[in-house]
Order: structure tokens, then C-alpha cells, then sequence
């Protein structure tokens, strides 16, 4: 029992990269391609494992994120602005489509469950709802408080869609196939960047190193970090392999295609009866909320760090940043767009914007601030793997939006 007090800081990673661009796009990617993009989720786990543990360590090792750690190590005038530049415009711009995609995601959920509900101008009440919400559970400047919060809300994401994998009618051999053998079918390489964009979060080496200082104190606790990393992040990948195969099984094999997260629930009537949209939407909600905590909170962290802010969960600089991403979600979120289109965007930058920050974590991680605990060969040769697949998807999938492919 002395072993569960210490569950923590992987769960808030666990709980940021399961929402709702997690259920969509795994949904799209069952829906259209079956069991043949299974491989990029187990690509994506142990992707997640090898920088989260990087990042975990930086934050146990040193006592500080790895905003921090980027800001001391840049020496000269020029290396400091352009690396604070660079990482400053990825985490806004990516943290700001990602927030508005949760917040989407959330709204959906409650939507199934309570219908649409408009105050002013066919303005929906929901995105606000869900801002308020997140508002709430992060202003309480309270470390302890939102780790539960989002404790919880993994327990709920994971109910919801490991009930809907266990119940299924699956094809076992599609799945291990898919599982096993990695493919790549036509039109589906925006898709597996996207399954790679929503697990391999980029804000979430940020918002694990800070967290992580936080919770562990000394580098003697490092192995405590890393049993927390391994239960967590795993079990966040089984619920994406859930929803992909279920999609799988519901969709692909009838050619119903997916334009809303509404078309989910229907689908899943047959398995679940009239609770399929009680599932979908608890799962959604959970999912939103989930993220519409974390996304903020490691925008605060990054961008406190990098800045040289204050960085107390309960410091008036730490609050604006927060503050400024939840609104701006919100605002994106209610902007009119389809809420499908401002998720699956969100995931598709997020794929593009990982090799940027891994390449940061990279450079921290043979830094010789750590001491014995940096990278060794190994270590730097599976991150390099990592960052080499992110980049070849990447720069695919410009080339593809320019013409050039």
C-alpha cells in the first residue's frame, strides 16, 4: 500500500494526452483504416515512455523544469532569445489549438448528454461551462487538488472506453496484425501524425519535469518517478488501442463514415443498447476536462520557466499565463469552427511541433548539470530514433500540405 500515495505527476501526462483529440482521432483512424494503424499507438507509447522518462529525470535530478534548465543553458544573448523565441511560439500557438480542441471535446460530451443550450446569438453555453470549470479546479493553486481532480477523471476515460473494447465483437487477428506489423495505407499519413501528435504530447515534457520537482525532492525517489511513469502511461495507451479497435470493429468493417463525434454513440447502439451515448459523452467530458486542466497548466510552467516567472502554482504571473490559454481555448472553441476540425488540427500541429521540443529535451538531457544521470548511449540512441521518426513524418506531411508530394 505504501506504493499507491506515490502515483502522481505521470498521471497528469496520462490525463493531458487522452482527450478528446485522442477519442477522435483514434476513432477516424478505426474508422477509416481498421486495425492497419495500430502500430503507430505502440510506436507512440513507448516514444512517450522514453521522453517522459527523460523528462522526469531532468525534473527529479536538477529541481527544475525544463523551461528552466533550456533558459540556464542558453549562455549567449543570441542562443538564449531565439531558443526562448522558438519554444514560446510552439507552446502558445500549439497550447492555444489544443485548448480549443479539449474544450470542444468536453462540450460535445455534455451536449449528448444535455442537448445544446445557447445564451446570446446562437453562442453556446458549453465551451464556457467547461472554461469555467477547468477556472475553478486551477485556481484553487493547489498542486494536491488538481492531481486528484485529474485522477479521477483518468478513472472515468477509462471506464467509459475499456468497456466498450471488452464488449465487442473483435476480429482478434486483424488486431494483432495491426498491433504488430506496422503499415501504411494510402491517405493515412496525416492520421498516424496526428495518433503520434495526440501520445506524444509536446507541452507534456514541459509540464512532467515540473511536476515531477515538485512531487520527488530528491534524486533517491527517481526510481519511484519512473514505477509512476510505467503504470501510467501504458494505461493510457490501452485506452487509445481501446478506441481505435472498437471504431475498427464498429465502423470500418460497415464503411460508416465518422464527420462528428456525435456519429460515435449511434454506432456503438447495438453493443450498449441506449447507454452508448451515456459512454461516449462521459468519456468525451472526462476527456476535455482532463486536458483543459493540463494544457494551461504547462503552458504556465514552460513559459514560467523559460521567463525566469514566478512559477508557484499560486503566483499571479503563473495564474495570467493559465489564465490567457484557457480564454483563448474557449474563444477558439466558440469560434463557429467544427469542432472536429479544431481537434484534428490541434493533433496534426502537435505531430509537427514534437521534434522541435524533443530536440530541446535532447540537449538537456547530456547536459552536465546532470551529473551520472545524464544520458547515456542508449538512452540518447532511442531518443534519437524518436526524434528521426517524428521528423520524417513531419516534414511528409508539409510536403503534402504544399504540393510537393
Amino acid at each position: 500500500m505504501k506504493f499507491i500515495p506515490k502515483i502522481g505527476p505521470a498521471v497528469l501526462v496520462t490525463a493531458a494526452f487522452i482527450g478528446p483529440g485522442t477519442v477522435i482521432t483514434a476513432s477516424m483512424a478505426g474508422a477509416n483504416f481498421g486495425f492497419s494503424l495500430l502500430w503507430a499507438l505502440v510506436f507512440s507509447v513507448f516514444a512517450t515512455i522514453i521522453l517522459q522518462e527523460m523528462s522526469a529525470r531532468l525534473g527529479v535530478v536538477t529541481q527544475q523544469g525544463l523551461g528552466e534548465n533550456i533558459r540556464l543553458a542558453c549562455k549567449t544573448p543570441l542562443t538564449k532569445y531565439s531558443s526562448i523565441l522558438l519554444v514560446v511560439s510552439a507552446i502558445v500557438v500549439g497550447n492555444a489549438a489544443y485548448q480549443g480542441g479539449n474544450i470542444s471535446g468536453a462540450s460535445l460530451g455534455l451536449m449528448q448528454l444535455f442537448g445544446e443550450i445557447h445564451l446570446v446569438n446562437s453562442f453556446s453555453i458549453w465551451p464556457l461551462m467547461i472554461g469555467i470549470i477547468a477556472f475553478i479546479i486551477l485556481a484553487s493553486g493547489s498542486y494536491r487538488i488538481i492531481e486528484s481532480s485529474l485522477i479521477v477523471l483518468v478513472g472515468l476515460m477509462s471506464i467509459a472506453f475499456l468497456a466498450s473494447f471488452i464488449l465487442i465483437e473483435m476480429n482478434w487477428s486483424e488486431f494483432f496484425s495491426g498491433l504488430l506489423i506496422p503499415s501504411l495505407p494510402t491517405g493515412a499519413t496525416l492520421t498516424v501524425i496526428a495518433l503520434i501528435g495526440t501520445t506524444v504530447v509536446p507541452y507534456n515534457l514541459f509540464l512532467h519535469s515540473a511536476s515531477a520537482s515538485k512531487k520527488w525532492r530528491n534524486v533517491e525517489q527517481l526510481d519511484d518517478a519512473r514505477k509512476d511513469l510505467y503504470i501510467a502511461i501504458p494505461l493510457g495507451g490501452l485506452i487509445s488501442i481501446a478506441i481505435v479497435s472498437t471504431a475498427a470493429s464498429a465502423f470500418f468493417s460497415k464503411n460508416i463514415q465518422i464527420s462528428s463525434a456525435a456519429d460515435i454513440a449511434p454506432a456503438l447502439t447495438p453493443i450498449f443498447g441506449d447507454l452508448s451515448t451515456v459512454f461516449i459523452a462521459i468519456g468525451l467530458f472526462a476527456a476535455g476536462i482532463s486536458s483543459a486542466v493540463t494544457a494551461p497548466l504547462a503552458a504556465a510552467f514552460a513559459l514560467s520557466g523559460l521567463l525566469n516567472l514566478n512559477k508557484q502554482l499560486d503566483a499571479w504571473p503563473f495564474k495570467t499565463i493559465w489564465l490567457i490559454i484557457l480564454v483563448l481555448g474557449v474563444v477558439i472553441s466558440s469560434s463557429g469552427y467544427k469542432p472536429m476540425m479544431v481537434i484534428w488540427f490541434a493533433q496534426v500541429a502537435n505531430g509537427i511541433l514534437l521534434p522541435l521540443i524533443a530536440l530541446f529535451l535532447l540537449w538537456m538531457m547530456n547536459s552536465r548539470v546532470l551529473g551520472k544521470y545524464r544520458n547515456n548511449n542508449r538512452q540518447n540512441l532511442l531518443g534519437i530514433v524518436v526524434l528521426a521518426v517524428t521528423l520524417l513524418l513531419s516534414a511528409r506531411s508539409l510536403m503534402s500540405a504544399f504540393g510537393f508530394l
